[in-house]
């Protein structure tokens, strides 16, 4: 009986410190980022300038005085306001009606006159009405602070970055990157991610909450099976 009693106290413990050590958050904390959302920094020594001036030698990474203190090289911050919100409407109907009809008069002498009118009138209709209606609207507030990624020639520049939050018992994740412009900045580094080209926003959750929103496995198995 003593040997029983401590292997079940044994096998609680074990379970219990696994179940500990699995607690929502820790696999969120312990995952990188994926490759298109992974922060980019600056070069900790700038290259050395080049010689393209009798006088002045502009430097990699030069910006104008006009500019101010917008971010416009590889690695600075910047902040994308989310402002998305999209809403489709879609209805249609069809009514369609036909009406037939045929009647013959049979002769009054002969083997046919033993028919009367009504025996060879036929008629038919036709009816079909239907109507349909879709409607769909989506809508997502907030910011999220990346960096820029690259600086093409024609001064876009490419963004990125991934925004990580464990709220009891759940884990949330906010991802973006996109082509944003220089003259879409704002003076204190601000952008609407409604001005973000090829913009990839990500929304997603895990832990208990999102996985109390979703139908099981078997659930799901029956749903994809069910023809109704």
């Amino acid at each position: 009986m003593k040997r029983m009693t401590m292997r079940f106290l044994t096998t609680s413990i074990a379970l219990l410190s696994v179940a500990l050590a699995a607690q929502p958050g820790d696999a969120a904390r312990r995952k990188a980022p994926k490759v298109e959302y992974t922060p980019t920094y600056a070069a900790p020594v700038p290259p050395p300038a080049q010689p393209n001036g009798s006088i002045f030698q502009m430097a990699s990474g030069y910006s104008a005085l006009t500019s101010g203190a917008r971010a416009a090289t590889v690695g600075d911050i910047i902040t994308i306001t989310l402002v998305e919100r999209t809403q489709a409407t879609k209805s249609n109907s069809a009514d369609t009606s036909r009406d037939g009809s045929i009647s013959l008069t049979p002769p009054t002498t002969g083997p046919f006159s033993l028919f009367k009118p009504s025996d060879v009138g036929a008629g038919g209709g036709n009816t079909f009405k239907g109507q349909g209606a879709a409607s769909q609207s989506n809508a997502l507030s907030g910011e999220i602070t990346v960096t820029i990624a690259q600086v093409y020639p024609n001064g876009t520049m490419l963004v990125r970055g991934e925004k990580a939050l464990t709220l009891n018992r759940g884990d949330e994740f906010i991802q973006i990157s996109g082509l944003i412009r220089q003259a879409d900045v704002s003076p204190d580094n601000r952008v609407l991610s409604t001005r973000v080209a090829d913009a990839k926003i990500i929304y997603t959750g895990k832990g208990e909450i999102a996985r109390a929103s979703r139908q099981g496995w078997l659930q799901r198995f029956f749903t994809m099976l069910s023809p109704f």
